[in-house]
């Protein structure tokens, strides 16, 4: 296909998706999973209704085959605020998440609080034995990171436990790792992923402290693991399934130019050494001007290139000679129709320990900016 012709049809893009997601799935029957309502809505819980979790109970809730019933906040103005942006009449409320997590009408939930809660939220929703869908990062710190893997073993072979990577589902990402694996590009000899943007966060002023510090938790490092985890995750999982190997050591170096207010960085740029000699560039700010941006990945090959990012893949195959295929929407719904697809077939997907190990090539870059040194792995993480 040249780049002037036809984008894959939906049909062929969901084929697509549905073959690849199906490699290694534990399937078993539907009533097995969800007892007596398997041929009911899936009923579920949303944790955290910020902006985020908005946004992902919005595609719930617009799915045929499922329903939002439950919401869990801290603050009133946000059950407010997600009850009207979600379209729910009458939700289940909750201040304790606990109790959320106890409802026996509740098929799923999802966790969309600050990244520092993720650990001891999704390892009580896997035991209280619900499909998980939990937001990204997992967890902002070594300890964090251990308590979601140990979890993660632990958890109910029947239920779902998936992370909001969307990467992994959208069809554009999945047609790029199809072409790699197959040697399209030749023998991969190099990457580099790059999260260039805007700050995303305005922090607002509050009279209590504690509440200032929740309510702005992407300004702290205790709470959001500083940006590159809180946003540049996303990048490292897919750095962490295209090259299928963890990082041996990291340097960089990274500051504060603009963003003074926060105990944020604003800019970073990082060297990875992987196996077999294996260098990967990241770079990343949260400073450029709104309207520009530039993210994404890209993969080199002897034979060619592959450039990954939520809108596109394009397929560099010579001179004047590159393949484009849009994505067709926010992958975030591929992601969240993924999720929903295995509960309704019965099909198991547990991924909470392969995005802790994603979520710590961030902490690996983290600790070599903070601290100014080769970070290596070993030394950081023993054999995690």
């Amino acid at each position: 296909m040249s780049e002037s012709s036809p984008s894959l049809s939906r049909r062929q893009l969901i084929e697509k998706t549905g073959a690849a997601l199906a490699a290694g799935f534990t399937i078993v029957r539907p009533e097995a999973v969800r007892g007596s309502q398997a041929n009911s809505k899936i009923t579920v819980g949303l944790i955290g209704v910020g902006g985020r979790g908005q946004y992902d109970a919005t595609i719930f809730n617009a799915d045929p085959r499922a329903r939002v019933t439950a919401l869990c906040d801290l603050f009133d103005d946000r059950i407010e605020i997600g009850t009207q942006k979600i379209k729910i009449e009458k939700p289940t409320v909750y201040k304790d998440y606990e109790k959320l997590l106890a409802a026996s009408d509740l098929d799923a939930v999802i966790i969309a609080t600050p990244p520092f809660e993720h650990p001891r939220m999704l390892a009580d929703a896997i035991e209280a034995r619900k499909h998980v869908y939990c937001e990204k990062p997992m967890g902002v710190d070594l300890a964090g990171v251990k308590k979601i893997i140990a979890a993660s073993r632990k958890a109910d072979p029947k239920k779902n436990v998936s992370v909001g990577f969307q990467q992994r589902y959208g069809p554009v990402y999945l047609e790029a790792y199809k072409r790699l694996r197959e040697g399209q590009i030749g023998e991969l000899v190099n990457a580099r992923a790059f999260w260039i943007g805007s700050d995303p966060f305005t922090r607002q002023p509050y009279d209590d402290p504690k509440i200032e510090h929740l309510r702005n938790w992407f300004c702290y490092r205790d709470y959001s693991g500083d940006f590159i985890v809180e946003q540049d995750c996303h990048n490292f999982d897919v750095l962490h399934w295209f090259l299928d190997a963890r990082p041996i050591r990291a340097v960089g170096m990274a500051g504060t130019k603009v963003r003074t207010s926060m105990e944020i960085l604003d800019h970073l740029t990082l060297s990875f050494e992987f196996p077999n000699g294996m260098h990967v560039n990241y770079e990343a700010n949260q400073i450029s001007p709104r309207g520009f941006s530039h993210v994404g990945e890209e993969f080199t090959g002897a034979k060619g290139v592959l450039e990954t990012s939520r809108a596109r893949m394009i397929h560099h195959k010579g001179p004047k000679d590159a393949e484009t295929i849009p994505s067709p929407r926010d992958i975030t719904n591929d992601a969240i129709e993924a999720f929903l697809t295995r509960i309704q077939n019965g099909e198991v997907e547990n991924v909470a320990e392969r995005s802790a190990i994603s979520t710590l090539f961030a902490i690996l870059g983290r600790t070599a900016l903070y601290q100014k040194r080769e970070a290596v792995w070993k030394d950081e993480f023993g054999d995690v």
